[in-house]
């Protein structure tokens, strides 16, 4: 078992960056790849990025290429995403996920409790 905790939600203006991140306790964090979610208000869960166990391979949805980066720090087992050029679409509840079985498509076993990020237009 893995329990994860998001962190660094809030209201950003459209352009600006937020960096969110995701602490896990538990089984450490480094045996699993990690990944990011989001929901919008009125829409599916949908996959943002997905980091491998040891961090060294990522993939993004097509519609973050470029924008957000995701990382992560096995000695403290944290998980990061950086956003930037953030656009209005983006405003959702972000949920960070581990998964023991799939990474790619990322198939989660585990979620954080979310963090709402807002962008104003």
């Amino acid at each position: 078992q893995v329990q994860l905790v998001e962190s660094g939600g809030g209201l950003v203006q459209a352009g600006g960056s937020l960096k969110l991140s995701c602490i896990a306790s538990g089984r450490p964090a480094s045996k699993y790849p990690m990944g990011w979610f989001r929901q919008a208000p009125g829409k599916e869960r949908e996959f943002v990025a997905a980091i491998t166990s040891l961090g060294r391979s990522t993939y993004y949805a097509d519609s973050m290429k470029g924008r957000f980066t995701i990382s992560r720090d096995n000695a403290k087992n944290t998980l990061d995403l950086q956003m930037d050029s953030l656009k209005p679409e983006d405003t959702a509840v972000y949920y960070c996920a581990a998964t023991a079985h799939g990474f790619r498509p990322f198939q989660p076993d585990y979620w954080g409790q979310g963090t709402q990020v807002t962008v104003s237009s």
